[in-house]
């Protein structure tokens, strides 16, 4: 069905019909729940510090009674999140936020540890480059720009085998 064709079928339904319909869709669909959730009641702070704690325990994982767990160090548990936080339509400096605070939770690992998989450090850049772009397309890159620089200058303390093009996107904003 075309976008067109919902407009006439919507148009075609009286007030009760309609919301008939919407709350049927946010009964089956958890999706529309949450969106609805989300709209009339934000809690914005409440989501980004569940999502912090969620991308912290990627790389330093919570005890489980006696058990010492592994960190997973997966950048898909920041990645959903951020896909989430656009898809809700949260504001875009809570979006960077947390686009920055998981490549800077990930720096603070591998100054504790030593990261071999250079997929880490691929995937820290890409993180990086996504951040820098959605920055620009938001135009609020001057409001990071104290953090984009120290992340880029972490890179160059750990030396980082990529921190040339963690470089190069900082010279191409002469900060």
């Amino acid at each position: 069905m075309s976008k067109r064709d919902l407009k006439k079928y919507l148009t075609e339904l009286n007030k009760m019909q309609l919301e008939e319909q919407v709350l049927e869709l946010y009964e089956k669909f958890s999706p529309v729940k949450t969106y609805y959730d989300f709209v009339f009641n934000p809690k914005e702070d409440t989501l980004l510090k569940e999502c912090k704690i969620k991308i912290s325990n990627e790389y330093f994982p919570q005890r489980t009674s006696s058990k010492l767990r592994r960190p997973k160090m997966r950048r898909s548990v920041a990645q959903n999140y951020i896909k989430h936080f656009i898809l809700l339509g949260v504001d875009p400096f809570l979006i960077v936020d947390v686009m920055l605070y998981s490549i800077e939770i990930a720096q603070t690992f591998s100054s504790e540890r030593t990261v071999k998989q250079e997929v880490f450090y691929k995937s820290m850049f890409s993180s990086f480059k996504q951040a820098v772009i959605y920055m620009i397309a938001n135009g609020i890159l001057n409001e990071f720009k104290s953090r984009i620089v120290a992340i880029t200058d972490e890179t160059v303390k750990q030396d980082w085998f990529n921190k040339q093009e963690f470089e190069a996107i900082m010279e191409r904003f002469e900060y």
